[in-house]
């Protein structure tokens, strides 16, 4: 199984990538697949964004494929939650490191550096069923980066999780991918596509089975299977 990855953010690719190591899912960004362009993320919810971005790469998709996308956000307590579902966006267009120096002169002075990362993840089927998944993560928002940010993860070096006691970008993707909010999101999507992978095989498998068996009653041309003992009708599926 193919699945498009709505995204050009290559940290976020291989952390998400990596959860699926090991699976028959095979995860494609827009630039793997071929697609150009991207979602504009200007919705008020993590959930809305996602699911634009999922919707984009589900409209340039080749037919079949499933996509997915997933919107993040930090909310820092003592700025009411801010930036939220504009983290990336609410310095306007600035570099990586300018965007994490900025967030630390907000909180400048301020004592309470609580925060949550959450992320939304919005999945598409080729045929347009919806299914989201979410994860959270608490932590504190150091007073000075402890290292330098992952590309284009502006808080990766600031954000220090409460599980581990280290920031994101000083963790393996293995272990930030075990208590991250998105690797707590995306181990749900896993999950979901691998038992629907599942599901469709063996559906694949029985109806083979009922095709064969389906095929004898016909040439015995009787009402009941001699083969299994059941009616032939419930054999037309």
């Amino acid at each position: 199984m193919e699945v498009i990855l709505s995204t050009r953010n290559p940290s976020k690719a291989e952390q998400i990538k990596a959860i699926f190591v090991g699976t028959d899912i095979k995860v494609l960004t827009l630039s793997d697949a071929g697609i150009e362009g991207e979602a504009v993320e200007d919705a008020d919810t993590l959930k809305e964004n996602a699911l634009k971005k999922a919707v984009f790469a589900d409209e340039h998709a080749p037919q079949g494929v499933w996509t997915m996308a997933d919107d993040t956000g930090i909310f820092i307590h003592a700025l009411n939650g801010f930036p939220g579902v504009k983290s990336a966006r609410w310095a306007g267009d600035v570099t990586t490191e300018e965007l994490m120096n900025l967030t630390l002169e907000k909180l400048k002075g301020i004592t309470d550096r609580s925060a949550s990362f959450e992320t939304v993840v919005a999945l598409m089927s080729p045929e347009g069923d919806q299914y989201f998944f979410s994860g959270k993560a608490e932590g504190t928002i150091l007073e000075a980066p402890k290292t330098k940010p992952q590309p284009k993860m502006p808080y990766s070096p600031i954000f220090r999780s409460n599980e581990s006691g280290l920031v994101w970008a000083e963790m393996s993707i293995e272990d930030e991918n075990k208590i991250s909010h998105r690797g707590k999101a995306f181990r749900q999507v896993r999950s979901f596509l691998e038992t629907l992978s599942k599901y469709i095989a063996n559906k694949k498998e029985a109806r083979g089975l009922f095709f064969v068996m389906w095929l004898r009653c016909e040439q015995c041309a009787c009402e009941r299977c001699h083969c299994c003992n059941l009616s032939c009708a419930w054999f037309r599926i």
